[in-house]
């Protein structure tokens, strides 16, 4: 029997995985802090903020008297920057690897802590060279390279406001995003490297200020990582290795208010123009580092950190360019895609890197399962000793691969939940502390507080489903939609008084851990019953068969909705799968049997490929356009938009029903 095998018989079993007596004696975190976070909950939060350095020691922990615009440690003042780099060379800690690159092509840098608080220090005269003063805004859109963690911190250093565009965005979304943000100033790149070619970064920036669109923008910095022939605006566009090699080397970080403008982070909905989440300085890097800290069980002198996140993400800011820097952690960036120059790339850079924490999608984690374990089993991954989990529910399934495949069976998973608006980790296990279930984000963090509630805002017991809200202010939460007050308080604030409504489904079981169940707006109503999307695609990869899947309910005269799923199976089983109705009839034979007859699918259609936006998660909007057989939407954020065509064109040869 393959391994693969094994894993899925694993399943069968209701598995508990408690930490072992040596890990939880050296951990991060020791039981009594949930303790300490419930008995004085702000208390605790003010202990967490002065493990930062204060350029004036705060005396007010949380002014909650505009909710829901909340102010923490609001008459203190911070640097985010000095926090993350200057201290830690004042500490005596300047020759330690704040960074290991590594460069799609194969290309690598080192860079330790002295030498990127020297390379900030430049950054932010240049900016202040350019005319950027505290409270302007910066838009950076860049490759996965070292520059740009350096942009982001340079722009912070100074008190301006960073808003970070992903590399995979559009002309036209780098338009919109510059504008609403009226940025000063952008900081680009040639381009950067992705499965294997030099993809262009700055011809999207010049269409996006071209005819005079962006009128705020007064000058663009350009690294050269590519080489590539670019478009160049004499007067406008400046040469930042230039421009960093005349630069002055000394720059002292000055204080800011707490609650100072840090950044924009646009979140883009299926309508409408994009949301600016805008969050704050002291409060956000209170909650981003103590969270890394204790989340990942970091210990800076020792771990070899790597977040697989871009910085065009939330993840990529709270878990690449500020939480592990405010630790003084050490950490892995690469440039590139999972794949290139093959399947292998990952876990050969985790074997050289010698990484001992690893976070990442659950998308990745089943792509990878797909392949079977033969590929990481080729890689030397025994420094491993933590594993996460960001950005969608990990199924069960996946989960234990992960664990026994790359974890070597006795790394703990941190199944982390949180969103753009929360900053930072909210809902995840406590390694060294937690007894780990498999697809369960277990608890809320000590000093943050939720409730699931029923749509009238009756909180529910253990075993419903219901809406899931946090009830109390946190540090790290957003302070608004940039330039839309209302818009914030109506998305976020609405539904029920002072509680902030996530969006997300949710329920405890029957021993209290907490369930993701998927986008409340993922949630299909079949003839009266609410079935979540996220537990018929768990069910569906539990078979052994799957190795991802994706479901959607599309209008049903007779049901209201019915199930559609997308699957795609796994290689190693494609010889034994038979037909595309056989492997349809199985697996909806396997769902009624896993949940019962009413999530039994419509229709199930196999797969090549699933929709995914480059950063992994699955558009099932798109999905729900072709299984309602109607126009596809905006695929632009795709990774590869060519994917809809191949499931557009499968379906018009004929569905398996």
């Amino acid at each position: 029997m393959s391994a693969d095998h094994e894993i899925d018989n694993l399943l069968q079993e209701n598995r508990h995985f408690a930490p072992s007596a040596e890990f939880s004696a050296q951990a991060i975190a020791q039981p009594g802090i949930y303790e300490t976070a419930k008995a004085d909950r702000l208390g605790f939060w003010a202990n967490q903020a002065n493990q930062l350095h204060w350029h004036k020691p705060f005396t007010q922990t949380l002014d909650w008297s505009n909710a829901p615009f909340a102010k923490w440690f609001y008459d203190g003042e911070i640097n985010i920057s000095y926090n993350c780099l200057d201290r830690h060379v004042e500490a005596g800690n300047g020759d330690r690897v704040a960074l290991f690159f590594e460069g799609e092509p194969g290309d690598t840098r080192e860079i330790t802590y002295a030498e990127l608080t020297a390379e900030v220090k430049k950054a932010a005269n240049v900016l202040t060279d350019l005319g950027v003063r505290a409270g302007d805004r910066v838009a950076i859109y860049m490759p996965m390279i070292p520059e740009a963690i350096v942009a982001m911190q340079a722009v912070a250093r100074i008190g301006a406001v960073h808003s970070v565009i992903f590399g995979g965005f559009s002309a036209e979304s780098l338009h919109t995003r510059i504008d609403d943000a009226q940025a000063k100033l952008v900081i680009t790149a040639d381009g950067g490297y992705r499965k294997g070619k030099a993809s262009a970064l700055k011809p999207a920036v010049d269409e996006a200020l071209s005819g005079g669109k962006c009128p705020s923008v007064k000058n663009v910095l350009v690294v050269k990582r590519t080489g590539q022939d670019v478009g160049w605006v004499d007067g406008r566009d400046i040469d930042w290795n230039s421009a960093l090699a005349n630069a002055a080397t000394e720059h002292v970080a000055q204080g800011f208010n707490a609650e100072h403008p840090l950044f924009i982070l646009y979140t883009s909905g299926t309508t409408g123009k994009p949301k600016g989440v805008l969050h704050t300085t002291g409060g956000y890097l209170t909650q981003a580092a103590y969270t890394h800290k204790n989340v990942f069980d970091l210990h800076a002198e020792t771990d070899i950190y790597w977040c697989t996140a871009d910085i065009g993400w939330i993840t990529g800011h709270s878990y690449v360019a500020y939480g592990p820097l405010a630790n003084g952690a050490s950490q892995v960036i690469y440039e590139g895609t999972p794949e290139t120059p093959d399947w292998g790339r990952w876990w050969s850079i985790a074997e050289k890197y010698k990484v001992s924490i690893l976070y990442t999608a659950p998308t990745a984690i089943r792509s990878f399962m797909k392949l079977g374990s033969q590929i990481p089993k080729q890689y030397d991954l025994s420094h491993i000793r933590v594993l996460g989990s960001v950005g969608e529910p990990i199924n069960p399934e996946a989960w234990m691969w992960y664990r026994n495949i790359i974890g070597a069976g006795s790394a703990p998973i941190v199944d982390t939940w949180w969103q753009t608006e929360t900053g930072a980790i909210m809902i995840s296990p406590l390694p060294g502390i937690t007894t780990l279930k498999p697809g369960s984000a277990q608890h809320a963090l000590p000093g943050i507080e939720i409730a699931i509630l029923d749509e009238d805002g009756n909180e529910l017991g253990n075993g419903h489903a219901g809406l899931l809200t946090i009830t109390e202010p946190w540090p790290a939460m957003l302070r608004g939609i940039w330039g839309d007050p209302d818009r914030f308080k109506e998305t976020y604030w609405s539904k029920f008084e002072g509680i902030y409504f996530a969006g997300d489904g949710a329920k405890f079981d029957e021993e209290g851990d907490l369930w993701l169940l998927g986008r409340v707006d993922d949630v299909m109503n079949v003839s009266g019953h609410r079935l979540s999307t996220a537990e018929i695609e768990s069910a569906l990869v539990s078979h052994p068969f799957v190795a991802e899947a994706a479901v959607v309910g599309a209008n049903d005269e007779t049901t209201g909705q019915a199930v559609v799923a997308f699957v795609i199976l796994r290689q190693n089983q494609l010889a034994n799968a038979g037909s595309d109705a056989d492997v349809s009839k199985m697996l909806r034979d396997h769902v009624t049997k896993e949940i019962g007859p009413i999530a039994r699918p419509r229709t199930i259609m196999v797969v090549s490929e699933l929709p995914k936006t480059r950063s992994g998660k699955i558009m099932r909007r798109l999905l729900r356009d072709v299984a309602e057989d109607r126009p596809v939407g905006d695929v632009t954020t795709l990774a590869d938009t060519s994917v809809m065509d191949i499931i557009s064109g499968k379906i018009a040869g004929g569905a398996s029903d």
